[in-house]
C-alpha cells in the first residue's frame, strides 16, 4: 500500500520529534518516497542529517533558499500525502488560521494533496479548547486528525497527548494514501480474537485464531470514518487505543456480548473465532498430571446461527468460515445455513499469519483476495459497500 507513494513528512517542535525518525524509516522501508521538511523549533531536537541518511531524499528547512526552486510549492505539487508529525498546537493553529510564514506551513497552505496531522503535546495543551477548536475546523475542511495516545509524557504529566505507535500511524498512511472517510455514516460491530474454554485454572482449550484480521477490519473501518465497535477474545497484538472494544474470554461471555449489542448495529461481521466445544465441568483446582486425563465437552452455543435467525430487517451479516478442505462448499453450506449476507473463507494454513488469502461468497458472488490483512479489510469492505 506505500510502495512508489509520494510521502512529505513535515516535522515540528515537539518532544517527539526524533520518534519522526522511526516513523521515515518505516515508510522508506515499505517503499515510498519520502522527504522531509523540518521546521525551526525541529532541527533543535533532531539533525535533518538523519532524515536524508534514512530516507535519500531532500530535507528542507529554510522557506528562502536560493539554491532550490520555489520549494513550497514544488513540494506541495510532489506529494501524494503530506504527513504532519508530530504536529504542534502552533502548527495546527497557523494552518487553521490560513496563516503561511515558513516553509512547512506555506507547503500545507500550497498542497491540493491529503494532509494529516499526528498532534503530540502536553495533556492540557491538547485539551486546550482554542486547540480543538481548530482541529473541528481543520477536520471540517477535509484534513485529517489521528487521535494521540494517553499515557506518560515527556513533561511528566500523564494523560492524553502521547505520540501514537508507529505502526498505527502507518497503517492511517497508508489509509489516507488510497482511501478518505468514505463510511461516516456506517456502524460496525466487529469481532475478533479466539476463546479460551478453561479446563482448570492453569490449563485451557482454544485455537490458533490471532485476531489480526478482525483487528485489521476494525482499524480500516475507524480510519475511513465508520462507527465500530469489537468484541474480542485473546488476540495477539495490542488492540489500538482508538478502537472502541470490549474484551472477553469465553465462548458464553462472546455469546453475552454479542446478542446484547447486535440490534444496535447496521452492519456484523463476526470473525472472531469462537469455540465450538467447552469442558462439560470446569476444575476449580489443578488437574494433577497422571497417565490420561479424559475431557467431556459439550456444544457450545451457535452465535452465527442465533444471529442470522434473528436478522432485523435491513441488517448485513457477514460470517467468516475457517476450513481445511472443500473450502468454497463448505462455506456456502454456512452461508445458507446460517442466513448470511455474505461468507468470507479462508484456509486455516494462514491462521495466526500477517499475510491472507480470502473468497467472498454470496448468494451469485464469488470473489477472491490476497495480500497484508491490512489491505484485505480494505478491499472487504469496498466489496461490502461497493460492489455487493
Amino acid at each position: 500500500m506505500l510502495k512508489g507513494k509520494k510521502i512529505l513528512l513535515g516535522v515540528t517542535g515537539g518532544i517527539a520529534a526524533y520518534k519522526a525518525v522511526e516513523l521515515a524509516s518505516i515508510l522508506t522501508k515499505n517503499g515510498a518516497k519520502v522527504k522531509t521538511i523540518l521546521t525551526k523549533s525541529a532541527c533543535q531536537l533532531v539533525n535533518p542529517l538523519t532524515f536524508k541518511s534514512i530516507t535519500h531524499r531532500s530535507v528542507s528547512t529554510e522557506l528562502f533558499n536560493l539554491e532550490n526552486e520555489i520549494e513550497h510549492i514544488t513540494l506541495a505539487d510532489w506529494a501524494d500525502l503530506i504527513v504532519i508529525a508530530p504536529a504542534t498546537a502552533n502548527m495546527i493553529g497557523k494552518v487553521a488560521s490560513g496563516i503561511g510564514d515558513d516553509l512547512l506551513s506555506t507547503t500545507i497552505m500550497a498542497t491540493s494533496a491529503p494532509v494529516l496531522f499526528v498532534p503530540a503535546m502536553n495533556v492540557h495543551m491538547y485539551s486546550n479548547r482554542v486547540l480543538q477548536s481548530n482541529i473541528e475546523k481543520l477536520t471540517r475542511l477535509d484534513y485529517y486528525f489521528m487521535e494521540p495516545e494517553s499515557g506518560k509524557l515527556a513533561c511528566g504529566y500523564e494523560g492524553k497527548g502521547r505520540f501514537p505507535v508507529i505502526t498505527e500511524i502507518k497503517y492511517h498512511i497508508e489509509t489516507f494514501l488510497n482511501y478518505s472517510q468514505d463510511l461516516t455514516d456506517k456502524d460496525i460491530l466487529i469481532t475478533a480474537g479466539s476463546c479460551r474454554e478453561n479446563i482448570d485454572p492453569m490449563r485451557f482449550i482454544t485455537n490458533h485464531s490471532s485476531g489480526r484480521m478482525g483487528l485489521a477490519l476494525a482499524r480500516a473501518a475507524h480510519i475511513r470514518g465508520a462507527k465500530v465497535k469489537v468484541i474480542a477474545g485473546i488476540v495477539q497484538d495490542n488492540i489500538p487505543e482508538y478502537i472502541n472494544a470490549l474484551q472477553v474470554e469465553n465462548a458464553e461471555d462472546m455469546y453475552q456480548a454479542v446478542t446484547a449489542e447486535a440490534s444496535e448495529h447496521q452492519m456484523i461481521i463476526m470473525a472472531a473465532a469462537v469455540s465450538d466445544f467447552t469442558p462439560v465441568k470446569t476444575s476449580q483446582q489443578k488437574i494433577k498430571k497422571t497417565d490420561s486425563l479424559t475431557l467431556k465437552l459439550k456444544k457450545t452455543k451457535d452465535i452465527l446461527q442465533e444471529l442470522g435467525d434473528n436478522k432485523q430487517k435491513d441488517q448485513i451479516l457477514i460470517g467468516f468460515a475457517a476450513e481445511s478442505e472443500d473450502l468454497e462448499k463448505n462455506a456456502r453450506i454456512k452461508l445458507k445455513n446460517k442466513h448470511l449476507d455474505l461468507i468470507i473463507a479462508n484456509n486455516i494454513a494462514v491462521a495466526g499469519q500477517q499475510d491472507t488469502a480470502i473468497l467472498i461468497l454470496g448468494e451469485n458472488i464469488t470473489a477472491k483476495f490476497s495480500g497484508s490483512k491490512f489491505s484485505v479489510a480494505h478491499k472487504i469492505l469496498d466489496f461490502i459497500y461497493y460492489e455487493k
